[in-house]
């Protein structure tokens, strides 16, 4: 028994170590293929962490109750909270379209950058012929293909939401139209206004066709620095020195999941969250 776990050991520091000495790679490793498609050790972590937040889920809440249990209070605090929260942001008429979307981002990204602290990711795997350790699991939100993918489709369901509820021509006034009061500008003056507004409009789209870079890389940035910090700190010193470490990046996961679905939110609301005046 002692032995075995003085192997466990030297293995756990030779491998942080090599991965100190390394870094953390920025770009995911291939593990296998299916149906021709590659599968890589950030897509099995989000496969293993879905089915667990799943099975979490499912076993702490089973059946709601009216009376409810800890698992169900937990749940529902966490709802209420981010419900409270974002429900001033996007506003009543998009907040029912909205919120699954952005609950859903919350919880899933601050999962996955929780996910690199658990004692075995990105440390167990198998030695390439370099002699490089390719780990089975890293956080998805540590893979830069992920968090564009999650940008993407947050962008994509703000366009839906924004033409949904707030219709296609107050989306294109939103963007291009003269936000001079036409009643109280001299018609002169309104008419230079005009060009100016419709140019705005154009730097609006191209900073719409940013966002999805800016959110991907402004998450994959974060979580990917904190993997190669905590290697670095660990390599060096493997034991208590990386512990404050450690308790930076749970704040740090909370934060960057929040800021995410805050800047979503954001973007929803700028276009939804208008009183009936402004329709």
């Amino acid at each position: 028994m002692n032995k075995l776990l003085l192997t466990v050991l030297a293995f756990l520091s030779s491998a942080s170590f090599l991965s100190a000495a390394d870094g953390v790679s920025p770009s995911p490793y291939k593990l296998t293929e299916i149906f021709g498609l590659p599968v890589t050790n950030s897509i099995l972590t989000t496969w293993a962490i879905s089915i667990l937040l799943i099975l979490v889920i499912r076993f702490s809440v089973g059946t709601p109750k009216l009376v409810p249990g800890k698992g169900q209070a937990v749940v529902e605090n966490l709802v209420g909270g981010l419900r409270d929260l974002l429900l001033p942001i996007v506003g009543k008429k998009a907040f029912s379209m909205a919120f699954p979307l952005l609950i859903g981002l919350f919880i899933f990204i601050m999962i996955h950058n929780w996910s690199g602290l658990i004692p075995g990711v990105g440390v167990f795997g198998f030695y390439d012929d370099h002699g490089h350790l390719k780990y089975w699991m890293r956080p998805a939100s540590a893979d830069l293909n992920a968090t564009f993918g999650m940008a993407l489709v947050a962008m994509i369901a703000w366009l839906f939401i924004s033409l949904k509820i707030a219709g296609p021509k107050f989306f294109v006034w939103e963007l291009f139209g003269n936000k001079a009061d036409k009643k109280e500008t001299p018609k002169a003056i309104y008419l230079i206004l005009a060009p100016i507004f419709l140019m705005v409009g154009l730097i609006e789209v191209v900073s719409i066709a940013f966002r999805p870079i800016s959110l991907s890389f402004r998450l994959f940035g974060n979580v990917f620095g904190g993997e190669n910090l905590l290697t670095s700190m660990t390599g060096m010193a493997p034991y208590l020195v990386p512990i404050p470490f450690y308790l930076y990046e749970v704040l740090v996961g909370v934060v960057q999941a929040l800021i995410f679905t805050l800047l979503v939110a954001i973007y929803i609301g700028l276009m939804t969250n208008h009183d009936e005046e402004a329709h």
